[in-house]
């Protein structure tokens, strides 16, 4: 009897011993797939993301004013980089330089959000229906690579020169693209998610809110990101040939004003503005957020 319980405590303690050496195991393993980096002060971190874009800027800046010095073209037609700078000074001390900016990025962010949610309800149904899918999932990939000027002059002819027809366009060019993004991150989720969330029973809108977005939600953000280029887009040439004075002034109808006048100075400031806000949307709202969502996931390293 007591031999048996020697033998028992004897074979427990080598099950223990094999279960510790496991999880040892399992950690070393996970240690050296894991880049350890140690915490740097956030000035040294700025720095570092903020060196390669300046370099590239001024590399662009320095070769703009080498063909303005040699006259690559005209100098009306090609100004220099101050003469950009002193046009955007001009608005700017005119007090009109944000009333343009807001114009646009307000449309942009209201065209958006309802695109976001317009895109999500369709993605949803074409993800998991397959009758809708199989009907509608190529015109999808169609209208999204359709560009987004083509359906100006339709918007025009039903509603006229109003900000209903810039909306049409914003909405038309980006809900195929936060959709298609949808239905990308829910064919990449594993059907064990997908079962486990019945069993527990997150059917339905419950399974919709806390399966099935969730799952998807590294796709989905990417599609979010591509929506809102193709919205920028689409109101930049929604607004270049929807001008009336009722509708205010965008940053198209201030291209669209620097085109008809021949200032090649107004032009390009439209146009370096139309970028930075672009960027400055991508880097201040959906970069943090993609990295946070990859993080959690395991799919970058903190730092």
């Amino acid at each position: 009897m007591a031999s048996t319980e020697t033998k028992d405590a004897s074979t427990t303690t080598g099950t223990g011993d094999t279960s510790g050496d496991i999880a040892g195991l399992e950690a070393g393993l996970d240690a050296l797939e894991s880049r350890v980096v140690d915490r740097q002060p956030w000035l040294r971190t700025a720095a570092s993301k903020a060196f390669p874009p300046l370099i590239a800027i001024a590399i662009v800046l320095a070769l703009w004013q080498l063909a303005y010095h040699f006259e690559l073209k005209p100098h009306y037609l090609l100004p220099s980089p101050v003469d950009v700078g002193h046009s955007l000074q001009q608005k700017w001390l005119e007090g009109t330089l944000l009333s343009f900016v807001w114009t646009s990025v307000s449309r942009g962010a209201l065209g958006f959000l309802a695109s976001v949610v317009l895109g999500t309800v369709l993605g949803l149904i074409v993800a998991r229906v397959k009758a809708v899918r199989a009907a509608i999932g190529p015109i999808l990939s169609g209208l999204q690579s359709l560009p987004s000027v083509a359906w100006v002059p339709a918007a025009i002819i039903w509603f006229g020169l109003t900000d209903a027809t810039i909306y049409t366009v914003v909405l038309l060019g980006a809900v195929p693209s936060i959709a298609n993004g949808l239905v990308a991150g829910v064919d990449q989720i594993s059907p064990l998610y997908l079962r486990a969330g019945r069993t527990i029973g997150a059917t339905g809108l419950a399974g919709v809110r806390h399966v099935l977005l969730p799952a998807a939600l590294p796709g989905y953000i990417a599609g979010l990101k591509q929506g809102w280029a193709f919205s920028w887009r689409s109101l930049m040439a929604a607004e270049l040939i929807v001008n009336a004075p009722d509708l205010g002034t965008g940053l198209g109808q201030l291209l669209e004003q620097g085109r008809e006048l021949q200032d090649m100075s107004w032009v390009l400031s439209a146009i370096l503005l139309i970028l930075i806000v672009g960027i400055g949307i991508e880097l201040l709202v959906f970069a943090p957020v993609e990295r946070r969502v990859l993080r959690s996931r395991g799919l970058l390293v903190k730092s």
